[in-house]
């Protein structure tokens, strides 16, 4: 199996800076994408960013500018460095990877979920 565990989330006032990391373990042989999601009470789970093939990044245009993402492939990790933080970033954010897991002989694409970190932005 794959986990994946984040850390960096918390309560922060606007304007604040917060660091989230997404570290990857297990049987997973290579990532093709790893990134972060959202979801505030009452609204859907929105994509924040994410990196495709260790090199392409992609965000959500209410981030851009904002927050930055960044993967170190080597330790099967992405961060999402969030600057100048507002009130609607409040969520729980969630680490998704899309990769290839070995079973046996065989490799097969999977998709897993973090547990989620609580960002709470709030004076």
């Amino acid at each position: 199996q794959v986990q994946l565990v984040e850390s960096g989330g918390g309560l922060v006032q606007p304007g604040g800076s917060l660091r989230l990391s997404c570290v990857a373990s297990g049987r997973i042989s290579s990532i093709n994408v790893i990134g972060w999601y959202r979801q505030a009470p009452g609204k859907q789970r929105e994509l924040v960013a994410d990196i495709t093939s260790g090199v392409n990044t992609n965000y959500a245009d209410s981030v851009k500018g904002r927050f930055t993402i960044s993967s170190d492939n080597a330790k099967n990790t992405v961060y999402l460095q969030m600057n100048s933080l507002k009130p609607e970033d409040t969520a729980v954010y969630y680490c998704n990877v899309d990769g290839l897991v070995r079973y046996g002989v065989e490799l097969r694409r999977r998709v897993y979920w973090g547990q989620g970190t609580q960002v709470t932005v709030s004076s």
